[in-house]
């Protein structure tokens, strides 16, 4: 298989997209190495999310060895918040250093390492790795999204008669009183032939990327893991649009009210922006 730098040539993001595919599969080992061993856990808000230790160490490894290679830039990271350099208008690393921390934490193996670049508020670079399988897939703007198996291209063919399978995702700060949540998700419900809820977005937009399922939908997502993960969607032929119809981008620095999106094959998207109008009574 090609490297990420042979890969990316050309866009000039090779070097950032070698040492993000080093980094967060370096913290993949580290996550591998200790799930299950009885980690700790701690409580997170009064939304029932949660942060164990390993969030912590993983985030620790990917921010000193992203400090250390681009001291000019700015990090974000899950737990840590704004923990280096930069400004917003300029380069900006998104670091998730353990999505599905609700997964780990009650022992189940559907987790992700993610790490995003934009470029001000732009996506320009996402890396998803999957500690459990080893695998990582990368995308650079304007320059595809790849995976072990080489480049991707999103779900072949029409979803099924049966319906198709689609993803979810919501903010953690999402009540449990929200009509609209729940008005779209019964629409996408009766819709399909499959909802998940993984707990752990990156690897939703990994499975969307490599047409393992037909689209994703998300309500007032979270940002740190949005960028990267929409790049590899987009970059495999994919189209993300927002309720209304307009293409997403993805950008950070949105209100959380912005960031509600849905993802797919182009020919899923009359579906899936109808399930939405007809929720937001249009």
């Amino acid at each position: 298989m090609n490297t990420p730098s042979a890969e990316f040539a050309g866009t000039g993001f090779e070097q950032e997209c070698r040492a993000a595919v080093e980094i967060a599969e370096e913290a993949g080992a580290l996550l591998r190495a200790r799930f299950g061993s009885g980690i700790r856990v701690d409580s997170k808000g009064a939304d029932g999310d949660v942060v164990t230790e390993l969030d912590l160490l993983a985030e620790e490894l990917i921010v000193q060895r992203l400090g250390k290679l681009f001291p000019g830039d700015r990090i974000l990271a899950e737990e840590g918040g704004v923990v280096a350099g930069g400004t917003p208008a300029g380069r900006t690393w998104l670091v998730d250093p353990l999505d599905g921390s609700n997964n780990v934490a009650i022992g189940l193996p559907a987790y992700g390492v993610g790490i995003g670049l934009c470029v001000g508020d732009e996506p320009v670079l996402g890396v998803v790795h999957d500690p459990v399988t080893g695998r990582t897939w990368r995308a650079v703007r304007r320059g595809g999204a790849f995976g072990p198996g080489g480049r991707l291209h999103g779900p072949p063919g029409p979803p099924p008669p049966a319906g198709p399978v689609l993803a979810w995702t919501q903010g953690h700060g999402v009540p449990r009183e929200d009509l609209a949540c729940r008005g779209l998700r019964e629409r996408l419900e009766q819709g399909s032939r499959r909802v998940l809820q993984l707990w752990a977005p990156l690897v939703s937009w990994a499975m969307l990327a490599r047409g393992d399922i037909d689209g994703f939908v998300g309500y007032r997502a979270e940002e740190i893991d949005l960028p990267a993960g929409y790049l590899l969607a987009v970059e495999a032929g994919l189209d993300v649009r927002r309720p209304d119809g307009v293409p997403y981008r993805g950008r950070i620095g949105e209100r959380d009210s912005d960031r509600t999106f849905v993802a797919g094959r182009p020919e899923l998207m009359p579906f899936l922006l109808d399930a939405v109008a007809r929720v937001r009574g249009g």
